[in-house]
């Protein structure tokens, strides 16, 4: 891994405008589980296949058995950015990285001093009732079982993530993919590149350096420029900014 570890050094290094389009493998690193792996979260067993449970149908219809799969699998706040997430804040206040674009809900990046993150999927730190608007922080789903209700006007509290059959927020989109269009570099880390419509985003960029960092091959390691099959908090853990 080393002479790769130096190409992708060599790359960064020679770089100003930088995004890192992140997925779930940048925090397994972390303790939180992938979604497709061996141990993810769609091969576990449950009365009810999780990609299902994940889904706007069934949070609508059977809201209580959505929060006890929310809770146990979903709702992890326990946890610590890894070195991926540190080099990445690093790399943004030396003024090199653009934006973070991530599928992930975790709120790590922030969590290790990333100031412009793109969340296409939401954040579980992120909870709004229904009905009046109110926001409510993670403890307070944890907390309020079965299912969680505004202490103001009694409505269901839902969190700010993008559930199956649930469009992406326009906002967020606009602004990753004018990120990933100005970008001279963009590194795709801990993701398969199998979830859409975010996985498209990368279409958008026109740059210089395009680089792969995942355990496992993806569709678009043929088009790339440095491709990397290490984990990304290791190989990150290596790089330094200067």
């Amino acid at each position: 891994m080393s002479m790769a570890v130096e190409e992708l050094q060599k790359i960064i290094d020679t770089h100003n405008k930088i995004v890192f389009f992140g997925g779930a493998g940048v925090s397994t690193e972390s303790g939180i589980p992938d979604f497709r792996s061996q141990d993810g979260l769609y091969n576990m067993k449950y009365k009810y296949p999780p990609e299902l449970i994940i889904s706007h149908s069934f949070f609508t219809h059977q809201t209580e058995e959505f929060y006890r799969f929310y809770r146990d699998r979903i709702l992890i706040t326990d946890v610590e950015p890894n070195p991926a997430h540190y080099k990445l804040a690093e790399l943004e206040a030396a003024g090199k990285l653009l934006a973070v674009v991530t599928q992930n809900i975790d709120g790590l990046h922030q969590k290790a001093g990333s100031r412009k993150v793109y969340e296409l999927h939401g954040s579980i730190h992120r909870n709004y009732c229904m009905r009046c608007g109110k926001f409510f922080g993670p403890e307070y789903i944890r907390d309020h079982e079965p299912v969680p209700k505004c202490d103001a006007c009694g409505g269901t509290v839902k969190p700010d993530v993008v559930l199956y059959e649930e469009g992406l927020d326009n906002d967020v989109i606009n602004g990753a993919v004018r990120a990933i269009s100005e970008a001279d570099c963009l590194i795709i880390g801990g993701t398969s590149l199998v979830v859409y419509p975010a996985a498209g985003l990368i279409d958008y960029f026109r740059g210089d350096k395009l680089v792969l960092i995942n355990k496992s091959a993806t569709g678009r390691d043929g088009t790339a420029d440095l491709v990397i099959r290490e984990p990304i908090g290791e190989v990150f853990s290596r790089i330094t900014v200067r």
